[in-house]
């Protein structure tokens, strides 16, 4: 559960002190409960000490069917202005001289002088519950509080000291989260307080406490009892997994009733810039490996620098097709050596040097014998005569029957060290020839680069594995091999998601490990689930992340696995639904090889076809990045970013909306590049995806910002595929 807040501070909205810089309490507010995840502000105003403007703000967030709680800080003593008690109490749907009490006590144990304060707390129904009871007079509070949208209301003082001391008992003792679950209709056990409430699960890593320090930062501890203590990788230095503790279970439980569950999402709506920032602090690269030097390096970051362990080339070779002489050897004809025919020539322990009136014929990198000291080019000699092909019994030649016997040069022989690379004149040893953190691309220069200085094997970041599985009892595979189960109706749909993801993992060069589509039963998701975690690096499922009662990824995450729901909704269009969550995992036999216990990254993408390509594209593929070590290599992890010219006007959203086109560049106006719209852009149109190479960043339209990125204006976009003429 995510309790919504509003506050509000009245004795700071003075003519004299409307600078919102006075106010010192309303930013403690938001800095007290940036510890308490439990709580989001969704608004906070400054209002002036004035009963009637008191009041219409107060009921302006009740009627905000997201506001769970109204905060005021000030107006609470004896002074002339103060006021606030007077605006908030005759609003009260029901009072709480309990939690009035609280703060009291509380205050008291402070201070003497928290006499003087007169809180107010309680409920207020929003004006539709009001209206309804007011045409019903017989009805009583509770019978409006069951008709519509309360919330609690509490009024604190105005003084730092006391909002710190205030927040701080009301909601370290539970009673905040407790009370607005029971206005919701809970029985209280999500907040681990109702008669029916649940432990919460114990923590995959042993028993642990945590404790807060200033400023909101939580410090956990582990002391490594039960399951396991903290997890090692000898292989990588930089490698560590989060330690998390106990948090809270926001999803419904999906074994109770349908009428149970939850009518509004208890996740925040994170920002787009927000979830790529939770996803890069939550994910960390995979161990080092060792690999041969062969095409399947390919992709992966290297781990180590490289450095020559002797010159290249070795010796004196020759950077042309022709033959090799002595500079001092004048035009005319020469008999024809190979290393056929004279192998001792080149060998090491052999002393002979090229014999006079010989040339030795040599391609392109190869090594010279000794004597030689420059190279004339083919091109420059002509045949004279080859061997025959039945020597006479008194004939001392010795070659193959027409293999080159005599060969004229039709130029002096060129001066010394002409066509010759020296020793060492491409790499030196000891040279460092590549950097930890390079990408060894499909356009194979690194590979070969590698092989060239001699290098068999070498250290490179692990590759994630991705598990890939769809869920619904709606879906099918086309091929008919994989069946989902009992469906809903007869309808049933293609699996697109599975097929597009895979093609689209395989081109980046990474593994696929298919868990097919899973049926919505929960037992199902765990097997699947368990599966995934116990054979790849990374989880990646589509739909079953938004609201309905067989939507069950959530709740088989956080109640079933022991998972941390990082975010569980997106302020973007398309993927509102998108979840990031990490589960821990018994890694005795898991793709990375250690046998450590760690958390493991876990994508729970919409259902819909075209919003999975493009959260997949904008959150899983900077992710799986992370995980292969990218962040080393200096470019980053995320897809790059270019501007680009609008071929089509595009209307903004309050999401920040990823609008899918065709990026081409073009000669004739200095290779500016274009973006054209794939159509209509509904997230169930996977044709909107069809052809697409980049996904125009649409900002927020925020109150009075413009409707629409016009034909011809710039926007920001993300490449997803090659760029085309």
């Amino acid at each position: 559960m995510v309790i919504g807040l509003g506050y509000a501070v009245s004795d700071r909205g003075s003519a004299a002190n409307s600078d919102p810089s006075y106010d010192k309490s309303g930013p403690a507010i938001q800095e007290i409960l940036a510890a308490y995840p439990a709580v989001l502000c969704t608004d906070h105003a400054i209002v002036p000490d004035d009963i009637q403007t008191i009041k219409d703000a107060v009921m302006k967030w009740v009627d905000d069917e997201e506001t769970d709680w109204i905060v005021t800080t000030g107006g609470t003593g004896f002074g002339p202005k103060d006021r606030t008690p007077e605006a908030v109490t005759p609003l009260l749907t029901r009072p709480a001289p309990g939690l009035v009490h609280l703060l009291l006590s509380s205050g008291l144990r402070h201070t003497p002088m928290a006499a003087l304060s007169r809180p107010v707390a309680g409920t207020i129904a929003s004006r539709s519950s009001s209206m309804n009871s007011d045409q019903n007079p017989d009805r009583d509070a509770s019978s409006v509080s069951e008709s519509g949208h309360e919330t609690l209301i509490i009024t604190l003082p105005g003084s730092l000291k006391a909002v710190r001391e205030s927040l701080s008992v009301l909601l370290d003792s539970g009673a905040i989260v407790h009370a607005v679950e029971l206005m919701k209709g809970g029985d209280g056990s999500g907040s681990g307080q109702g008669v029916h409430g649940a432990l919460e699960p114990e923590s995959p890593y042993g028993h642990g406490h945590g404790h807060r320090h200033h400023g909101g930062h939580r410090h956990d501890h582990d002391h490594g009892h039960g399951r396991g203590g903290r997890p090692f990788h000898s292989e990588s230095p930089n490698h560590h997994h989060h330690h998390h503790g106990n948090h809270r279970i926001l999803s419904h439980d999906p074994s109770e009733a349908v009428s149970t569950r939850h009518r509004t999402s208890p996740y925040p709506q994170v920002s787009f810039k927000d979830a790529l920032d939770i996803i890069h602090q939550s994910v960390d690269p995979l161990p080092i490996v060792t690999l041969p030097v062969n095409a399947f390096l390919r992709g992966h970051i290297l781990a180590e620098d490289v450095y020559a362990s002797a010159d290249y080339p070795p010796t004196k070779t020759t950077s042309v097709d022709g033959y090799a002489l002595r500079a001092s050897d004048p035009a005319g004809s020469y008999t024809v050596l190979t290393s056929s025919s004279h192998p001792h020539l080149l060998s090491p322990t052999s002393t002979e040097e090229l014999p006079e009136g010989c040339i030795y014929r040599i391609n392109t990198g190869g090594a010279l014998p000794r004597g030689a000291d420059t190279v004339i080019m083919v091109e420059d000699t002509k045949l004279v005569a080859t061997y025959p092909e039945a020597p006479s019994s008194d004939d001392t030649t010795a070659g193959q029957p027409g293999e080159e016997w005599k060969v004229e040069t039709l130029i002096p022989a060129p001066p010394s060290r002409f066509n010759i690379r020296q020793p060492g004149s491409d790499v030196r040893q000891g040279d460092l020839v590549m950097r930890k953190g390079e990408r060894i691309t499909s356009g194979g220069g690194e590979i070969g680069s590698l092989i060239f200085i001699g290098k068999k094997e070498v250290k490179v970041f692990k590759k994630p594995i991705v598990a890939l599985m769809s869920t619904g009892n709606e879906i099918r595979d086309i091929l008919g091999s994989i069946s989902s189960g009992s469906g809903e109706g007869d309808w049933k749909s293609w699996d697109t998601n599975r097929p597009s993801l895979t093609a689209a993992l395989e081109g980046m060069g990474y593994e696929v490990l298919d868990l097919g589509i899973v049926p919505d039963e929960i037992n199902a998701h765990v097997q699947a689930l368990q599966d995934g975690l116990a054979r790849a690096d990374i989880i990646l499922t589509t739909g079953g992340t938004s609201m309905g009662p067989t939507d069950l990824l959530k709740p088989v995450i956080e109640r079933k696995l022991r998972g941390e729901v990082k975010f569980g909704r997106v302020s973007i269009k398309p993927g509102k639904p998108t979840t990031f969550a990490i589960i821990p995992a018994d890694a005795s036999n898991n793709a990375s090889g250690d046998t450590s216990k760690m958390f493991k990254p876990l994508f729970a993408l919409p259902g819909n076809p075209a919003s999975a390509l493009v959260t997949f594209n904008v959150f899983v593929v900077p992710a799986l990045r992370k995980l292969g070590g990218w962040e080393f290599s200096g470019v980053g992890c995320q897809l790059p970013r270019v501007r680009v010219e609008l071929q089509q006007s595009m209307l903004l959203d309050p999401r920040t909306e990823f609008h899918r086109v065709i990026l081409r560049s073009g000669l004739e106006e200095g290779w500016k590049l274009k973006a054209y719209s794939t159509g209509g852009q509904r997230s169930s149109r996977v044709a909107s995806l069809s052809g697409a190479n980049g996904l125009i960043i649409l900002p927020q339209k925020g109150n009075g910002d413009k409707d629409e990125l016009k034909n011809g204006e710039t926007a920001e976009a993300i490449v997803i595929g090659e760029i085309l003429n």
